[in-house]
């Protein structure tokens, strides 16, 4: 790296100031080993640890222009984001997160249980771009309502029959007594390029995709190291569903004693060191990963 870029050499890396999805991005980020200076007050622009690399603190639905534009050479944010913005950039990486879904629903006691039910009616929403091509598709015929947020008290207020919004869990759209009718777009956050910045910085952009994999790939696994005496290898081997069989090395104090190391699935611990210990393994440690490259 290069501790005197120049400002023209430097890379510009759009993500969320705020938002459900702000805080996820910047904590993968800031995994992947690329520090955000001030990454609390979300300045306008901060430096970060790699002085090729300045970041961009913006509202997550304008990232994606910004990124067409070239205001910004990378950017991260959410699918629908882009979707909605229809701008022209290339998708580099899913971060597989901010899982949501963008959903057509309507109150649980109405009549509608098919969206070309709503043809003439009126629907509130966020995601006018989205949905007005949604509708299209259908052949249907619909007035859009634009809302700013609370979109799901819009058929309570009386001012739309239906709404299509984002939704995580359900748990509000339960809460407002809506039921989802159909399943709009699935969304999670990517990192996506302006269309001439792989070829002004095709390294660059190739090290961040390659540390933002790494920290992805590392979600949910663990690293496993244990003492195991010859006799029961085999037996503690059957127990591992290790990512591609578990490493094995001799102790250099004990012949009889192996030392066998597995990167294994969190959600498999909790029954598995019981395995492991009951098939001959001692001595076992449990370690987070943060980056796993493979």
């Amino acid at each position: 790296m290069n501790s005197d870029a120049k400002p023209g050499d430097v890379i510009r890396l759009a993500i969320p100031n705020k938002g459900r999805i702000a805080d996820p991005i910047i904590e993968t980020v800031e995994k992947s080993g690329l520090r955000i200076k001030n990454s609390v007050q979300r300045k306008l622009i901060s430096r970060t640890s790699d002085p090729e690399i300045e970041v961009l603190f913006a509202r997550p639905i304008d990232i994606p222009e910004f990124v067409a534009d070239g205001a910004a050479d990378l950017g991260i944010t959410g699918k629908d984001m882009i979707m909605e913005r229809g701008s022209d950039v290339e998708e580099l990486l899913d971060l597989q997160s901010g899982n949501a879904n963008l959903v057509l629903a309507v109150p649980a006691d109405s009549d509608i249980n098919d969206p070309k039910q709503l043809d003439g009616l009126r629907v509130a929403t966020e995601f006018s771009g989205i949905s007005k091509k949604y509708f299209n598709g259908l052949g249907i015929d619909v007035t859009l309502v634009p809302v700013g947020g609370a979109c799901e008290a819009a058929p309570y207020l009386g001012i739309a029959d239906a709404i299509i919004d984002l939704t995580s869990s359900g748990v509000t759209l339960a809460t407002n007594n809506l039921r989802v009718v159909d399943e709009v777009l699935r969304s999670t956050t990517v990192l996506i390029a302006n269309r001439d910045a792989k070829e002004r910085h095709p390294e660059k952009i190739a090290e961040l995709c390659l540390a933002l994999e790494s920290v992805i790939m590392a979600r949910g696994q663990c690293y496993l190291m244990m003492n195991v005496t010859r006799p029961s290898l085999e037996e503690v081997k059957r127990e591992l569903p290790g990512l591609s069989g578990p490493t094995v090395m001799d102790v250099s104090s004990d012949d009889n004693l192996v030392a066998v190391h597995a990167v294994v699935k969190e959600d498999h611990l909790y029954s598995l060191v019981g395995k492991l210990k009951k098939a001959g393994a001692r001595d076992i440690l449990v370690i987070p990963i943060e980056r796993m490259i493979r």
